[in-house]
């Protein structure tokens, strides 16, 4: 246990494992994933797939490693009891810090097929990590705007077309499609400038999770909602990476999604638009 080292000592050890983790296991998974365009045989595709999986449960053990090394680890978690890992999920969860998705990962980790993350698309380019996300086949989203669809309608539908494409592969296996539905951490300053009506979220989001229950048809039934809730104050990243704000609550709750929200059109039907927004909201 190294809790009771200086704290800027204990952030220097986690954000070296945490690179030497990363920088190590991205081989190996870029190794199997470039793998399956050299070899066309789908059994190998499969193979390489789920070898891939295990690569980045084994990176996310890792970095529970250094968290229960650095840290108390004084967690009230409720609600980890009723998860599956043969199941599909739709995952969401408040955001206020980048600690949250350390936090999630480590405790959703092989209790729950692995997390999947819709990205733009543009974010391919980030280094190492783009290419590690590209591996894994986290999809990568590409979406037009009101505006740009306006001078250019014939691109209505190309972008829900593109994103159920990078679905299709979800099809069969099952997998946790992970969205934080304010879309950006939390933030007094960005609270009051939103003139948000929760007292302690941002205005939700609905688009994210309205093109994930689009493009992925009938697979999505089940809802993970999930609440992170810091009794000492959020911490910075660098903090939680120091082990600072430990004291943590996490609540998750499972509650089925409708079918009248499945394999539905986000960008052409107003009525699905307004339905899906009335129902984040209510979350």
């Amino acid at each position: 246990m190294l809790s009771s080292l200086p704290s800027f000592l204990r952030g220097f050890i986690s954000a070296s494992v945490l690179g030497i983790n990363t920088l190590i296991l991205c081989i190996p998974l870029l190794a199997f994933s470039l793998s399956r365009f050299l070899i066309p045989i789908k059994t190998w595709h499969k193979l390489c797939t789920r070898i891939c999986i295990v690569i980045a449960e084994c990176w996310i053990s890792i970095n529970s490693g250094w968290m229960k090394l650095t840290r108390p680890m004084l967690w009230q978690v409720e609600g980890l009891e009723s998860l599956k890992k043969d199941e599909w999920y739709l995952v969401t969860c408040n955001h206020q810090s980048w600690a949250d998705i350390f936090i999630v990962q480590h405790l959703l980790n092989r209790r729950i097929p692995m997390l999947k993350f819709f990205l733009k698309q543009q974010l391919i380019w980030v280094p190492v990590i783009g290419l590690c996300w590209w591996a894994l086949d986290f999809p990568f989203m590409k979406r037009y705007s009101r505006a740009y669809l306006g001078k250019h309608p014939e691109k209505r539908g190309e972008d829900l077309k593109a994103t159920q494409k990078a679905c299709e592969k979800f099809r069969d296996v099952p997998v946790s499609v992970f969205n934080f539905m304010e879309g950006t951490r939390f933030t007094d300053a960005k609270h009051k400038q939103q003139k948000s009506s929760f007292q302690h979220l941002l205005k939700p989001r609905a688009g994210g999770v309205g093109f994930v229950l689009g493009a992925m048809g009938q697979q999505l039934r089940t809802l993970i909602n999930i609440t992170i809730v810091y009794q000492e104050g959020v911490p910075s990243f660098w903090g939680f990476l120091c082990g600072r704000g430990d004291k943590i609550r996490v609540k998750i709750e499972k509650q089925a999604i409708s079918d009248a929200y499945l394999g539905r059109d986000y960008s052409n039907d107003e009525v699905f638009r307004d339905q899906c927004q009335h129902w984040v909201n209510e979350l």
